[in-house]
């Protein structure tokens, strides 16, 4: 089962609030990633790219461009 998302929104500290179909709301952040995928690593350097963050088409994830992105079973199982 997708927990699809409804809303993201980038916050202090390089942390996403996530809004799910379902009512619930998660946070996640993002600073972990940045030892595992060096891509995304750009969030931190880039200058306003992180607060860039939309709802993927059909909530399935979301993504900051092509090359960023994370699915809704990440944010919902790694969320908090």
């Amino acid at each position: 089962m997708f927990h699809k998302v409804q809303d993201v929104k980038a916050m202090p500290d390089f942390i996403l609030k996530v809004d799910f179909i379902n009512g619930i709301c998660k946070y996640y952040d993002i600073k972990p990633l940045w030892k595992i995928w060096q891509p995304f690593r750009a969030l931190e350097y880039t200058n306003g790219l992180f607060n860039l963050v939309k709802v993927d088409v059909g909530g399935y994830g979301i993504s900051w461009n092509d090359e960023l992105d994370l699915s809704c079973e990440e944010l919902w199982e790694n969320g908090y």
